[in-house]
């Protein structure tokens, strides 16, 4: 098996990684998860550190699921974001989901011994009462600890709402669901997402005892300081439809000489040498 996290660090890529979880992956085949919310009916080039994320997990020989968040989708995270968003109708975010499913696909090798599985949290959300919600899972975790959370600390001037506050329960869930019944023990993801994820491995060992793992990839920053995978234009999308194929070439093709080298290592499967 190749050392996962070894391929992470010399592309740059690594961020924060719990402890204990690169001797995790060396000792044993480890499922692993990221989440991505159907906010869209395509990801774009901003998904693509994630993919490529599973995609490098898959290949040292770990078993990948990417979970299309459903019913986090209905919520709202507030990792990140200056205002809370719209949410969206159930049929809508079905229709999202569908499309990047089959966008995923074309990355994630879905056959073989490990592997990769999709997964949507609405089908454990589905029928979950808030009452049962609040007494098996919000009395776990306090709200000193929540609110402790960057993500929360951020956005206290301006306003958050119960709806996001609730996020990373709802997302710690994901993780414990994942645990219990998937045999999941990582959860991965951007840097803005250190919070909520630890918030699931908190949520497994008061609910299960059991040992689950952290870890997260840097945040990509242009070296000109304006937004990756943005133009005038708005989003980089991955679907053709949404962004021709002459323009998805050129907006690589324009990239700043300083930095090509970071997406050769973060965007491509070129080895170290």
């Amino acid at each position: 098996m190749a050392n996962f996290v070894e391929e992470l660090r010399w592309r740059g890529m690594l961020h924060d990684i719990m402890p204990g979880t690169e001797e995790q992956l060396k000792k044993e085949s480890t499922a692993g998860y990221i989440g991505f919310d159907p906010t869209a009916d395509s990801l774009h080039i901003g998904h693509l550190t994630q993919i490529m994320t599973l995609l490098h997990f898959q290949r040292a020989g770990h078993k990948p699921f990417a979970l299309v968040g459903g019913a986090t989708g209905m919520v709202g995270d507030p990792s990140g974001k200056s205002a809370e968003r719209n949410l969206l109708s159930e049929e809508v975010l079905r229709h999202n989901e569908s499309c990047v499913r089959q966008q995923l696909e074309k990355f994630l090798d879905f056959s073989g011994t490990n592997s990769a599985e999709m997964v949507n949290n609405y089908e454990w959300f589905r029928d979950f009462k808030f009452l049962d919600f609040i007494r098996d899972i919000g009395k776990h975790i306090t709200v000193n600890y929540m609110m402790s959370k960057d993500s929360v600390q951020k956005r206290l001037d301006s306003g958050l709402s119960f709806t996001e506050f609730t996020y990373q329960l709802v997302q710690g869930y994901d993780f414990y669901w994942l645990f219990k019944h998937k045999n999941c023990r990582l959860q991965m993801g951007g840097s803005d997402q250190w919070g909520n994820i630890v918030t699931g491995t908190e949520l497994i060992r008061r609910k299960s005892d059991g040992d689950a793992f952290a870890l997260t990839t840097r945040l990509i920053t242009k070296a000109d300081g304006t937004k990756f995978g943005k133009t005038e234009g708005g989003n980089i999308w991955l679907d053709p439809k949404k962004t021709s194929p002459y323009k998805f070439y050129q907006y690589w093709l324009n990239t700043d000489d300083r930095d090509v080298g970071t997406y050769l290592r973060w965007f491509t499967l070129l080895s170290r040498a």
